[in-house]
């Protein structure tokens, strides 16, 4: 088994393989990590985990407020994900690649980065300023008729951006050819459909391309019906995930 120790993010999101990220770090322990990481040589990717939240808080409580206003706030690494944060966490996540770290004249950092591979977590360690954690890789393994059912996926996605669109009342526009290669077509879709956070963390962890755009006909079939029905939706951009409050 391969693993890598890296710096830990969790999100109240799931970042997938070539979704860029926007993150907007205001809380100490984030702001250790950032600077940390401007410590590696700019030719070495900068490199950190993202792991979506189970149970938990993403921004920790840092004053005292509703309901409790005699609360007390919560410190250190870990806080906002109880004693055992490994069990806070989703299993499966993905490295995330800065290509962007900008410090604000107040400290805090303005991070552009992009899903690159996905881990599962192993351990996690609270020992040091910032939540870090044992990661160990995954293989993207195929499986059995990855490109046709890649090129349904398409045509289903290309279905559902339609639906999209008659809802909103405006154009929907992908900004370029949508990809052929059935893993990038997988977490392209993956990333870009309105779901909730349980569902496309399964997509995530799938155990292969396959079985992930499976899946995906599924569900596009079926949010596409309901699209059919629904007067608006909010926008949403390809590849791209919700600035992170941190």
């Amino acid at each position: 088994m391969t693993t890598v120790r890296l710096p830990l993010f969790p999100l109240n999101s799931v970042l997938f393989p070539g979704l860029v990220l926007p993150l907007n770090v205001f809380e100490e322990r984030y702001r250790a990590m950032m600077r940390d990481l401007l410590k590696t040589p700019e030719e070495e990717p900068r490199r950190f985990a993202v792991v979506a939240i189970r149970d938990g808080h993403e921004v920790a409580p840092s004053a005292p407020g509703m309901p409790d206003p005699t609360a007390v706030p919560e410190r250190g690494p870990a806080a906002g994900f109880g004693p055992d944060p490994a069990k806070s966490f989703h299993a499966v996540g993905c490295i995330a690649d800065a290509a962007t770290i900008r410090e604000r004249a107040d400290g805090t950092f303005e991070v552009l980065a992009t899903g690159t591979n996905r881990v599962r977590l192993v351990s996690v360690d609270t020992s040091g300023p910032f939540l870090s954690a044992e990661l160990e890789e995954l293989a993207e393994e195929q499986g059995d008729e990855a490109g046709a059912i890649a090129e349904g996926v398409l045509r289903a996605f290309r279905q559902y951006q339609k639906r999209l669109a008659g809802a909103r009342e405006r154009s929907l526009s992908t900004g370029a050819d949508l990809p052929d290669e059935p893993s990038v077509v997988s977490y392209l879709v993956a990333a870009a459909m309105m779901l909730d956070t349980p569902t496309k963390q399964r997509l995530l962890q799938a155990p292969d391309t396959a079985s992930r755009l499976r899946d995906e006909l599924k569900l596009l079939r079926s949010e596409t019906a309901i699209i059919r029905s629904l007067p608006s939706l909010p926008a949403s951009e390809l590849t791209r995930g919700q600035t992170s409050l941190n």
